[in-house]
C-alpha cells in the first residue's frame, strides 16, 4: 500500500529532526563528555540497560519471553538516544517537555528514559587515576585503595539547594542548613591529592553537620581498619581529628587573645599551608558545579543522591584521564 504524500513527507520530517537532534545534543557542551567518551559509556550501559529490560519485562508478564528478542513495536527514543537525552538532562537541567520537543516524541518518553539510564550511570562507581579497569564504589573501597597506594585523602562537604518540603510534613526543618539558610542536602566529597574524585556520598539534609554526616558512614571503623590512611579535613571535622589525631589533620586552632605576634604569624602560616594541601577537594566540588543540575536542583529530593553520584562518576571519568 503506498503511503500519502502528507504522512511521507511528516515522516521525512521527524526522521531528519530526530538525526538533527541526536547531533546537536552529542555534543560535548551539551553531554559534558567527548564524542568518543560518549560511545564508550553507551557501549558500557548497553549491556544493563538491557538486563534491566528483560527483568522489568518478565516481572511485569509474570514468564518468560516467548517471542524472539527484538519482536513486537520498536522504542520511540533508541538507547543510544536515551543515553543521550539523560546526559543533557543532568547537564543543563532543561524542562523533560522542551527536550522531548526537540527529539520528537512526547514528554513521557524522556522522563522513561532518564529513570532508566540514570540509576546505571549512578551504579558506576568512581574511575581511578592509572587503573583503568578499577572503579571504586563504596567508603570501604576508598581506604583500601589509599592504604594500598599511599593516598592522602581530602575530605569536604558540599551542600546544594533543593526544593522545601511541603508546609506541615514532618523532618520538613530538616533540610534548613545552619550555613546557608536554605533548604539543602549535603553530600562528601573525597578526593586524591590532585582533586581526582574517589568517592561521593555520606547524603543528608541540610541541618545535619558535615562530620556527623560522615561519621554515620562508618569513617571511624575504617580509620581504625586501615591505620596508615591519612586524610586532610577542614574546621568541620575538628572533632574526627581529635579523635584521630595520627591521621586526620585539621587546620590549627587559632591563638588566643593574649598571643604575640610570632604566634598570630605562625598559626597563619600553618593554616595556608593546610588549606593549600587541601585544595584540591574544592576544585572537585567545583568541578562538579559546573552541571547546572548541581548549583540549584530543582527536581524531586529523593532523586538528588541518584543525581549526583552520577555527575561525580562522569565527572571522576575525565579527571582520571588527566
Amino acid at each position: 500500500m503506498s503511503v500519502p504524500g502528507s504522512q511521507r513527507a511528516a515522516q521525512d520530517h521527524e526522521d531528519v529532526s530526530s538525526a538533527w537532534a541526536r547531533a546537536a545534543f552529542s555534543h560535548r557542551i551539551c553531554t559534558g563528555i567527548s564524542r568518543r567518551r560518549l560511545g564508550d559509556l553507551i557501549s558500557e550501559l548497553a549491556g544493563p540497560w538491557q538486563a534491566q529490560q528483560e527483568s522489568r519485562l518478565r516481572e511485569r508478564r509474570g514468564h518468560a519471553r516467548q517471542r524472539a528478542a527484538g519482536a513486537g513495536p520498536g522504542h520511540d527514543l533508541v538507547f543510544t538516544d536515551r543515553v543521550i537525552a539523560t546526559l543533557v538532562i543532568l547537564r543543563f537541567q532543561l524542562p523533560h517537555a522542551a527536550l522531548a520537543l526537540s527529539c520528537g516524541v512526547d514528554r513521557s518518553t524522556i522522563t522513561r528514559a532518564v529513570h532508566e539510564i540514570r540509576p546505571l550511570l549512578a551504579a558506576r562507581g568512581f574511575a581511578v587515576p592509572g587503573h583503568p579497569g578499577l572503579r571504586l564504589r563504596t567508603l570501604a573501597d576508598v581506604f583500601a585503595y589509599a592504604a594500598a597506594e599511599g593516598v592522602t585523602l581530602r575530605v569536604d562537604g558540599t551542600e546544594v539547594q533543593v526544593r522545601r518540603p511541603q508546609a506541615h510534613r514532618p523532618g520538613r526543618r530538616a533540610f534548613i542548613s545552619g550555613k546557608k539558610k536554605q533548604n539543602t542536602k549535603k553530600a562528601t566529597v573525597i578526593t586524591g591529592p590532585r582533586g581526582h574524585t574517589l568517592w561521593t556520598g555520606a547524603f543528608r539534609p541540610g541541618r545535619m553537620h558535615d562530620q556527623t554526616a560522615l561519621k554515620t558512614e562508618g569513617t571511624g571503623d575504617l580509620l581504625q581498619r586501615f591505620p596508615q590512611v591519612k586524610a586532610l579535613v577542614d574546621a568541620g571535622y575538628r572533632g574526627l581529628a581529635r579523635q584521630f589525631p595520627d591521621q586526620v589533620t585539621a587546620p590549627p586552632l587559632k591563638p588566643g587573645k593574649n598571643a604575640t605576634p610570632g604566634d598570630l604569624a605562625s598559626w597563619q602560616a600553618s593554616r595556608k599551608a593546610q588549606s593549600s594541601q587541601r585544595i584540591p577537594v574544592e576544585h572537585a566540588n567545583a568541578e562538579h558545579k559546573q552541571w547546572r543540575t548541581l548549583q540549584r536542583y530543582t527536581g524531586r529530593r529523593e532523586y538528588y543522591d541518584e543525581t549526583h553520584l552520577a555527575i561525580a562518576g562522569l565527572v571522576s571519568d575525565r579527571t582520571a584521564r588527566h
